[in-house]
């Protein structure tokens, strides 16, 4: 598939925009983890130690090497994050729009059955 160039232009914006709302929600999800009592602070270390690792992985995932040929990838992964707002997503063409939220349904699909396992 062609990645359009409006679409294209689009997608370098959103992705800066995307990428910090991201980063905040790991950034809180640290706080909570960090903030719990629940656990001793060996265990809180180690998992957020885990956290990070695991988020470090959907950061590069849905923001490492984005180039037009990875763009329509990217895109679905920010949309699989839940970081792509409807009214973001409904600036893209209709093309672009299914294919990426096509891509990010079948991964999340694969995730929620890899979780059960």
């Amino acid at each position: 598939m062609t990645f359009p160039e409006h679409d294209w232009r689009l997608l370098r914006v959103v992705h800066r925009t995307a990428l910090d709302r991201y980063c905040t929600r790991v950034l809180e999800e640290c706080v909570a983890t960090i903030r719990g009592t629940d656990i001793s602070p060996h265990d809180r270390y180690l998992r957020l130690f885990r956290l990070l690792k695991e988020r470090d992985e959907s950061i590069a995932t849905a923001f490492d090497d984005l180039r037009r040929s990875t763009a329509i990838q990217r895109l679905a992964a920010m949309i699989a994050l839940g970081v792509i707002p409807d009214e973001e997503l409904g600036r893209f063409s209709a093309t672009t729009r299914d294919s990426a939220v096509a891509m990010a349904d079948s991964w999340r699909s694969i995730e929620k059955r890899r979780n059960v396992r």
